[in-house]
């Protein structure tokens, strides 16, 4: 699995990526975890509002900062 937190590094960026440890650690499961902060990737799936949660290629959400339990039923 692959999770991309979307963001030029702004604290609810961080914080979401913060969250996906969380989430993660808590689900048990595994992923690639990756922050993407230049804008032409960002760009590329069509996000306007940052931060914004990307797995395995599909935007799960964006503009909004979703907690540790928001992303383990997101998470495949």
């Amino acid at each position: 699995m692959k999770i991309e937190v979307l963001g030029t590094g702004c604290s609810k960026c961080k914080t979401l990526y913060e969250n996906v440890q969380k989430a993660l650690a808590e689900s048990g499961k595994t992923a690639e975890v990756l922050k993407v902060e230049d804008i032409p990737s960002i760009m590329k799936y069509g996000v306007m509002s940052t931060p914004a949660l990307v797995i395995d290629g599909q935007v799960k959400c964006s503009g909004t900062l979703a907690s540790a339990a928001e992303i383990m039923r997101m998470l495949p």
